[in-house]
């Protein structure tokens, strides 16, 4: 039996052989979204796919063709729509779910096969890396137990994507919150909490938070300007 591991972080390539070994089922992994195609999907002939951390529309010819399942850092319907976590942090959540759900056209509004508890400790990558350890498990257990998924219910509650201008540290007004956007920030591939300063741009990682102060490692750039 095959099955697909799609992802576009770092932090979830050793999925295939881990889960390999733990279910003794053949997983392959999809780290690129030019590589999710029908054509590259016929050949492997999945049961499902799986989408630990996938940042892109899933294709309708994709979901529609193959058993698709995501893992979305909320207690759907509560959180459906983008930047999970960052939504989660702003709005002063210290504790979440993450919901596995099957894909249907409307997002993040299929039904759900099961929710596992997670923390909002530490930096992002920090709670990615310990979602992904998460994630590992609820897919053997999907597996293993052949869950079905039963329909969403309750109040539904959507994000908006975050965009990088929305990572400017002007917007906060405690050290709670600056400590927030830059641990929300911290991981690979995320545009980091910021502060612009004339030309000069200062991007803010490794934050830590004293009773009076917030401590951080800062990097500063000359920001090009578009004439």
């Amino acid at each position: 039996m095959s099955y697909v591991i799609a992802y576009n972080r770092p932090w979830c390539k050793d999925l295939p052989e881990i889960l390999e070994k733990i279910t003794g089922n053949e997983f392959i992994g999809i780290g690129s979204k030019e590589d999710l195609n029908l054509t590259k999907l016929k050949e492997i002939a999945p049961k499902t796919i799986f989408f630990p951390h996938w940042s892109y529309i899933i294709p309708k010819e994709i979901y529609e063709s193959y058993n698709c399942i995501i893992f979305h850092m909320t207690d759907l319907p509560y959180g459906r729509g983008g930047s999970p976590l960052q939504n989660l942090i702003v709005r002063g959540h210290k504790n979440t779910v993450i919901s596995a759900i099957k894909c249907v056209k409307e997002i993040d509004a299929g039904p759900i096969y099961l929710k596992k508890p997670l923390t909002l400790d530490g930096s992002a990558e920090e709670i990615f890396v310990r979602a992904n350890q998460i994630i590992e498990g609820m897919i053997v257990e999907i597996i293993k137990k052949e869950l079905k998924p039963i329909p969403q219910s309750g109040d539904v509650i959507s994000f908006t994507r975050r965009k990088p201008a929305d990572g400017n540290l002007n917007n906060t007004k405690s050290l709670d919150e600056v400590y927030d956007y830059i641990r929300m920030l911290d991981a690979e591939g995320y545009p980091k909490a910021f502060i612009s300063l004339g030309d000069l741009k200062f991007e803010f990682t490794k934050a830590s938070l004293n009773l009076d102060s917030v401590n951080a490692n800062v990097k500063i750039t000359r920001e090009t300007v578009n004439e």
